[in-house]
């Protein structure tokens, strides 16, 4: 008898073992799903991690597989492999990750469609021109059949004489009862084809590539010189100074070398760009791959990698980390700084950068981070000699970086000169005189929205969101009130429920109050806004990129969209409305964060002919960070967090494992909180924080608490796990807690 052990998709830490029926025996494979029976009735479309003879100790209860859905493994050992590591180091189930590497339950099943061909017998010239003049009193069926055999030259030799069942239908402006009748007298049939999504249509071949300048070659043969000696390499480049095209480059060495490469991106956003670049080079070898497009879409990648292991470079988000690599010889990191590579809900919850490292070390293959403003984490594992480090501190074309020009907004509403506008003159100048000039202007713009709150001026009322504790945002575009957490929204009140008074005001601004105030000083303007508001889709957010690229639309006002790598050639002017609003946050990383959003931003601006502007408005020109922003001056940031984080044993210097607690009941959850953190501390001591109030406490409908352990970088992540574990089930163990939802945050940002 053989056995299987399957991985089912749910939050579960352990394999499940199965029988396999002995029609199934010489089929299930390790890597290939199975249907099988969970519980009483459910049934699941599980993973094989194991195949065995080892019989239970309780062979009685040992389930069958219900049926097999792969003829072969859709997954590779290595993927297990690092799955595995997935779970260990990030203190989550092995369940969560096969949900989130292959999230559809029926899996990455290839397109089918439904095709019409000529029948066998009618392939002959005689059979046809018989068969059409028995066609003579069925009218709309002999115009079908001569359509047919018109589009698809099925009397030329060598014809396939085949096309799509609907894409016939439509050309012949026939009803599906016609031709049904054409099936019934077995002239044609109709059968299920496997199609696959268009790629680039462009075959690849070696053509010549950009020439790299004296600079950017440079920073070329020393990455290639790092990845002799070391796994990782970081490469700082100042933002538009080619870091792509030296990508593009080390891309073409690995393919020439017979080697994949995955180029990650931190948002979907950026791969429409990127594509357009890449896929001048690459042609059919580009392979793109994120969750907007379909599970069809994706399925043709995922199977494509699986089949064929040709050399091709993918382009993706962090879910391209699960995707079947058989020869992955290079993973580049674009943008290593951003928190978006950092998976929150759902479970796991991971690092794609940090993964990244360790996927390609399982390939035997290296690792290139790139950014102009590095995680402070990166660098200074670059400085300390565990990465190697390679800088590029030139623009392309010798092309000068934008001069910050700063805004006291405090003392301008002092002086009522900004009273009713978001705009100080300064930048408001600026604007105007690139617009004349047929340039284009960036206003930066880190909230969506109207307003970030509404207030009653008599008493103070302000709407919450029902579910979670945070004000609902004022979207004006559609009058309604909404929370950005959970998506509860109700209309804009015209009165206070609490007094009654109809004096309700808006706190803050958000891009659509930019938007409406950019309308009404530059009417005559084409104005575009980028958020998630207005980014839902791939096809939207491509559109308002493509119009600004092209010069349709002269302003564009966005959030943080706006910093990730995007490149326009026209910009001159780009506005930081708040500074103010990225420095003053409750979080160890605020600064740094604040200096990558500022920096990115500002780089956006300046062309080759001439450099930039930047109108950086904020009510602390005096800020050592404002100061920094404006000199470029990352290693003088570098330095003072660092001292502030040695101090006060942060990262990089110590892990950090955020423990979060979830309940219905606050005073249960407070309870639980505190004695778990009580056992904690009874082994680990004063590395244990809390439990701590964060500052959104409650989220759809749940009420949270965290525990924060400090735990030294050397420490091993496993007996750490160990310990956790044991302390939450004996906790869970408890009757009251039971109903309590626990998870861990490993190396938060």
């Amino acid at each position: 008898m053989r056995y299987a052990d399957v991985i089912l998709p749910l939050p579960l830490a352990n394999s499940y073992t199965y029988r396999i029926p002995d029609e199934l025996e010489s089929l299930v494979t390790p890597g290939c799903r199975v249907m099988v029976y969970f519980g009483k009735r459910r049934c699941y479309t599980a993973l094989v991690w194991e195949v065995h003879d080892r019989a239970p100790q309780a062979e009685q209860t040992v389930k069958e597989l219900y049926a097999l859905v792969d003829a072969s493994p859709v997954v590779r050992p290595i993927q297990l492999r690092f799955w595995q590591w997935i779970a260990s180091y990030y203190i989550c189930r092995l369940g969560d990750v096969y949900k989130a590497a292959i999230p559809s339950a029926q899996g990455f099943q290839p397109k089918r469609q439904l095709y019409v061909r000529l029948a066998g017998d009618y392939r002959q010239e005689e059979r046809l021109l018989a068969l059409l003049d028995g066609l003579k009193r069925a009218k709309k069926q002999e115009q079908l059949l001569l359509r047919f055999l018109d589009l698809t030259h099925a009397l030329e030799p060598g014809s396939v004489a085949e096309m799509p069942r609907k894409a016939l239908l439509e050309q012949c402006d026939a009803s599906a009862a016609v031709l049904e009748g054409l099936l019934r007298r077995g002239v044609l049939e109709v059968y299920e084809k496997e199609i696959e999504r268009p790629r680039v249509s462009k075959e690849w071949q070696e053509i010549a590539m950009k020439p790299l300048s004296e600079a950017q070659a440079q920073a070329f043969a020393e990455i290639q010189t790092v990845f002799q000696e070391k796994a990782v390499c970081l490469f700082q480049g100042v933002t538009s100074s080619g870091k792509t095209e030296i990508y593009a480059h080390l891309i073409a060495e690995e393919l020439r070398q017979g080697r994949q490469v995955l180029y990650l991106l931190p948002e979907i956003a950026l791969t429409t760009q990127i594509m357009e670049r890449l896929g001048h080079y690459f042609g059919d070898r580009l392979l793109v791959y994120h969750s907007k497009f379909s599970d069809t879409e994706r399925a043709e990648v995922w199977n494509r990698l699986l089949q064929q292991e040709e050399p091709v470079v993918v382009l993706g988000v962090r879910s391209s980390l699960f995707l079947p690599f058989s020869k992955l010889g290079l993973i580049i990191v674009d943008e290593e700084q951003e928190t978006s590579y950092n998976q929150q809900d759902p479970a796991p919850r991971y690092h794609a950068r940090n993964a990244a490292i360790v996927l390609a070390n399982m390939h035997g293959g290296k690792t290139l981070l790139g950014s102009a403003t590095p995680s402070i984490d990166s660098y200074f594992n670059a400085t300390t000699g565990k990465y190697g480090l390679v800088t590029l501190t030139t623009r392309y074309g010798d092309c000068r970086m934008p001069e910050i020009l700063t805004v006291n907004t405090r003392e301008l509403k002092r002086k009522k000169i900004m009273k009713d506008t978001l705009f100080s003159p300064l930048l408001v100048e600026k604007m105007q005189r690139a617009l004349t000039q047929g340039e284009q202007v960036i206003l930066f713009q880190n909230r969506r929205g109207f307003a970030p709150m509404v207030e009653c001026r008599q008493c103070g009322w302000v709407p919450h969101c029902v579910n979670c504790d945070v004000s609902l945002t004022y979207h004006k575009a559609y009058r309604t009130l909404t929370c950005h957490y959970c998506g509860y929204t109700i209309g804009f009140p015209t009165r206070c429920p609490d007094c009654d008074s109809e004096e309700l005001r808006l706190q803050g601004f958000g891009t659509e109050q930019v938007e409406e105030e950019v309308a009404r000083l530059f009417p005559a303007v084409k104005v575009d806004r980028l958020d998630l508001d207005t980014a839902r889709t791939r096809t939207a957010y491509e559109r308002i990129i493509t119009d600004f690229e092209r010069g349709k639309t002269q302003i564009l006002i966005g959030t943080q969209m706006l910093s990730k790598g995007l490149d326009f050639g026209r910009v001159s002017v780009v506005g930081i409305l708040s500074a103010d609003s990225l420095m003053n946050y409750p979080d160890f990383r605020a600064h740094e964060r604040a200096f990558q959003l500022m920096v990115q931003v500002s780089g956006r601006a300046g062309r080759r002919e001439q450099p930039g502007v930047v109108v950086l408005q904020t009510s602390q020109p005096d800020h050592p960070l404002i100061g920094m922003v404006q000199r470029f001056a990352y290693k003088e940031m570098v330095r003072m967090q660092l001292a502030e984080r040695s101090q006060f044993r942060y990262p990089p210097y110590y892990r950090l494992i955020v423990v979060v607690l979830r309940g219905k009941q606050e005073s249960v959850l407070q309870e639980m909180a505190r004695l778990y953190a009580d056992k904690l501390r009874s082994r680990l001591g004063d590395r244990v924080l809390g439990p701590v109030t964060p500052p959104i406490h409650r989220i759809q409908t749940l009420y949270l608490r965290q525990v924060v352990i400090k735990v030294e970088i050397a420490a091993g992540i496993t007996p750490l796990r160990t310990f956790l574990e044991e302390v939450q089930q004996s906790m869970q163990a408890e009757p009251a807690f039971r109903s309590l939802l626990l998870h861990y945050d490993v190396d938060p940002v």
